[in-house]
């Protein structure tokens, strides 16, 4: 029989991870010894509080990133395709999510491997439901471009999108990259237009507040390296 891979989402940190992670999340990753994960130091961290404490050394941690090439990801595939069921975690939040699992996700799905995602919160859907914004035609588009030029173009184009189709425009960037972002759409946008900022949900220092870009103009917020989700 074929191992499963287990999607096991993981906290942005500086909670207590189980008022973050249910129960049952926690208590399907017990038994599992081998982990794909993005980055090794989050991972040994988050399978510590999960109930690992004491045994990290005697776990199989396998790293995935931007960089992994194809042939290392099927060399887990053949690890799973030989009985043994994995685990993926994401360096934060849900893995497959914006991040490179996705990869060994869709490898799986060709190599029939069962594919189970387990609960957990997600910041984008947190971001969406405390904006006010249209819950029920939105788009994520994930990271935008890093080169200034390009990310104002297509900030404009999400901002026109929202204006005259009604949808929600969701993105994020590296928490280092937060102020560039922020200070681009304060650049490119309408002072009228409706922004939501969310940042570092499920942490205490967490908040969500939903601003025009004109105000947000002359409060802004202190964004800089925290894990943060834009709603247009």
């Amino acid at each position: 029989m074929k191992g499963k891979l287990y999607l096991i989402p993981t906290t942005l940190g500086g909670t207590n991870l189980k008022d973050v992670i249910p129960e049952g999340t926690l208590n399907s990753i017990a038994g599992i010894t081998a982990f794909v994960v993005e980055e090794l130091r989050s991972a040994r961290r988050f399978l510590s509080a999960a109930g690992y404490k004491g045994q990290i050394d005697s776990l199989e941690l396998m790293e995935l990133n931007e960089h992994t090439p194809d042939a290392q990801i099927f060399t887990y595939v053949e690890i799973l395709k030989k009985g043994r069921d994995m685990g993926l975690i994401s360096e934060a939040g849900l893995p497959a999510v914006a991040d490179p699992g996705s990869r060994l996700v869709e490898l799986c799905h060709e190599s029939d491997i069962e594919v189970l995602p387990l609960t957990g919160p997600s910041s984008i859907f947190l971001a969406l439901m405390a904006s006010g914004k249209n819950g029920q035609n939105f788009s994520f588009n994930g990271y935008l471009p890093v080169k200034s030029d390009l990310r104002r173009a297509k900030i404009k184009e999400l901002e026109r999108l929202s204006k005259t189709k009604g949808e929600t425009q969701i993105f994020i960037e590296a928490p280092y990259r937060n102020l560039q972002l922020l200070s681009d759409i304060m650049d490119v946008c309408s002072p009228s237009t409706k922004l939501t900022i969310a940042c570092e949900l499920t942490i205490d220092s967490g908040f969500v507040k939903t601003r025009r870009v004109g105000e947000w103009k002359k409060m802004v917020p202190d964004i800089n390296k925290k894990p943060t989700v834009f709603v247009l």
